[in-house]
């Protein structure tokens, strides 16, 4: 881009852009909603205040962007399971999952709840660290609880394929990985209202343009990928305003610095080849159609659900009562709309998930003070 650095953090540069997007908003028919999915952005947005920037005709709603938050209450219950049954059936599984997966709440505990009463549940920052681990430990199964979006579903998809090619047997996965595009379309087909979508950086880097090309064929919704920095989103939330008042529907690529239009093809060829799509449920917002991911039929010995089969207790419940979860992830409510925020659910003592995660947005509010 020919731009130093240093300018998309730039107090100067972003005090222009609210310039030229208060100016732009000045004419503006009405309110214009703009909607991110991706917990980077909405920390990014929380922490530099720019919510607060914004003239009071612009709003910036936070979506389902928290691939943790929005995991399955009945997958997290059916791994506890399976670690319950392999002890009585005389083996130990070695569970590794993320930092904040480890604390996500159900109505039968969490994985550190499993770790207390003994069972060997680790934290990893990858799925190269279970790798290794399973190399070091050549005697014992060793499964990844694997949540995320397209991000971390391309390095498990890598990981996969090493495993494979190494035959390390005792490497398996349960995969609640999720796609992004779907749940965004969902939201349009059920009628949620936004003028406009920031799409996630990280995601579009393995996606590219193209896979968000459709919404905006198919809805007409403008979008922007955006980078992360306060200045990227600035401009992002500009350029929305500016092809809503202009009635324009397309899509532009503000960080063409990381995203390229194809995204990064080896890594879809690699997560084709190892995953198929299926409709899958995301927690506090029902099954959404085609946006999970499953082993395929021919990689099933690395999913851990292909040996143990485990009885979960039906109608177990989403959320506690009072929660707003589900409206906070499809950008109904701000954390703040919550009664128990702040309150009763705080990161010491989360009662909903996206006051765990460091991409839930309840969590990030809390984090950086937003009480009011």
């Amino acid at each position: 881009m020919g731009e130093p650095f240093e300018a998309y953090r730039s107090r100067e540069v972003a005090m222009k852009l609210v310039e030229k997007i208060r100016e732009e908003a000045k004419t503006l028919d009405g309110e214009i909603r703009i909607m991110h999915v991706c917990g980077t952005h909405e920390d990014t947005v929380t922490r530099h205040g720019i919510r607060s920037l914004l003239p009071e005709n612009v709003t910036v709603v936070s979506g389902p962007g928290c691939p943790v938050c929005i995991t399955p209450v009945e997958d997290i219950v059916a791994m506890q399971l399976i670690m319950r049954k392999a002890r009585e059936e005389g083996e130990e599984i070695i569970l590794t999952t993320f930092g904040d997966m480890y604390k996500i709440p159900t109505p039968m505990g969490s994985f550190a709840d499993l770790k207390s009463e003994g069972f060997d549940v680790r934290i990893v920052y990858g799925i190269f660290d279970t790798y290794k681990i399973a190399k070091e430990n050549p005697d014992k199964t060793i499964v990844h609880f694997s949540p995320g979006f397209e991000t971390t579903t391309a390095p498990a998809a890598g990981m996969l394929n090493v495993a494979a090619q190494e035959e390390l047997e005792n490497f398996k996965i349960y995969s609640v990985h999720r796609l992004t595009p779907p749940a965004v379309e969902v939201l349009l087909k059920q009628g949620t209202v936004f003028h406009g979508l920031i799409d996630p950086g990280h995601v579009s880097t393995i996606i590219g343009v193209k896979g968000w090309e459709y919404l905006t064929e198919k809805y007409g919704v403008p979008q922007v990928v955006a980078g992360f920095e306060p200045n990227d989103v600035l401009m992002a939330i500009l350029m929305l305003i500016r092809m809503h008042k202009e009635g324009e529907a397309k899509i532009i690529n503000e960080y063409t610095r990381v995203v390229k239009y194809e995204g990064n093809v080896v890594a879809q060829k690699m997560i084709d080849k190892f995953f198929e799509v299926v409709d899958a449920k995301w927690r506090a917002l029902g099954v959404f159609p085609k946006s999970g991911l499953e082993l395929r039929k021919e990689w099933k010995d690395f999913e851990i659900r292909s040996f143990y089969k485990v009885e979960v207790p039906k109608d177990l419940p989403d959320l506690e009562k009072g929660c707003r979860c589900g409206a906070v992830l499809r950008g109904l409510a701000l954390p703040t709309d919550c009664p128990l925020f702040g309150k009763a659910c705080t990161p010491r003592h989360p009662v909903g998930p996206c006051m765990v995660s460091y991409e839930g947005t309840c969590q990030i509010f809390y984090k950086y003070g937003v009480l009011f």
